[in-house]
C-alpha cells in the first residue's frame, strides 16, 4: 500500500519468527569409541532485554531495576540472579541482559519503570540465540575455543563471563559443572553450531531439536 509518496510494506502476513538453527537435524555422532561425551540442543529466545546506562547513573539503574523486578542487582559483571521475570545477568559496569523463556514483551515492561534518564532499554530478542552444552567432555570441547578458565573455581556455577571465538562475541552462563549455556549472535548462530559440533567429534557428540523457541 501507498502513503503519499512512501511505499509502506503490509507486514500483517508476516511468518513468524525463522529459527536460524533450521538445517540441523536432531543425531547422535559417538566417538571411535562408542562414547557420547558431549550433548548440545540449540533454539531460539522468548526474550532478551539489554538495560544500560552511564557511570553516573548506575546506583540509579540499579534501584530501578531492584524495585521492579523484586530481586536485588548483581553488583559485579558476570554475576547474576534469578528473579521471577528471568534471568538478570550483569553483562558489565552500566550494562544488564534480562533473558526470559516466557513470550512477553519485557523491554516495553521496563521502559515503563525505567526513565529515559535512568537508563536505556533495549529489545535484543529478535538478536540472540541459546545453545545448550553439556556432558562430561563439554569443558574439553569449550576449552579448544574459548580463551577462559573453565574450572569451577574461577568460574564458578551461576556466573556468567564474556568471551568468543573466530572473532565472535559469547555470553557464557554456567548452569552447573559440566552444563552451560551459550548466548549467540542469532546471524552467526548456524556457524557457532556448526563450529561447536566440529570439536565436540572427537568426544561424541548428541544433538537435540533445535528448531523451537524457548
Amino acid at each position: 500500500m501507498r502513503k503519499g509518496f512512501v511505499t509502506v510494506p503490509d507486514t500483517s502476513n508476516l511468518a513468524a519468527r525463522r529459527s536460524p538453527f533450521e538445517g540441523h537435524a536432531p543425531a547422535q555422532r559417538p566417538n571411535a569409541a562408542g562414547q557420547t561425551g558431549v550433548r548440545l540442543g540449540a533454539s531460539m529466545l522468548a526474550s532478551v532485554t539489554q538495560i544500560s546506562t552511564w557511570i553516573s547513573g548506575v546506583a540509579g539503574l540499579e534501584q530501578a531495576l531492584t524495585a521492579v523486578l523484586g530481586e536485588g542487582v548483581p553488583a559485579l559483571t558476570g554475576q547474576t540472579v534469578q528473579t521471577a521475570h528471568g534471568l538478570l545477568v550483569r553483562t558489565g559496569p552500566e550494562e544488564l541482559l534480562v533473558i526470559a523463556d516466557t513470550d512477553v514483551d519485557h523491554s516495553a515492561w521496563l521502559r515503563r519503570h525505567i526513565a529515559s534518564d535512568v537508563g536505556a532499554v533495549t529489545d535484543l530478542s529478535h538478536a540472540r540465540c541459546r545453545i545448550q552444552v553439556s556432558g562430561e567432555r563439554c569443558r574439553d570441547m569449550l576449552g579448544k575455543l574459548f580463551p577462559i578458565d573453565l574450572r569451577l573455581a574461577p568460574f564458578p556455577v551461576d556466573q556468567a563471563r564474556l568471551s568468543g571465538h573466530h572473532h565472535v562475541p559469547c555470553l557464557i552462563h554456567r548452569r552447573g559443572p559440566e552444563q552451560f549455556d551459550l548466548y549467540v549472535f542469532s546471524t552467526y548462530a548456524l556457524d557457532q553450531l556448526d563450529t561447536l559440533i566440529d570439536a565436540a567429534l572427537e568426544y561424541g557428540v548428541a544433538l537435540s531439536d533445535g528448531t523451537q523457541v524457548h
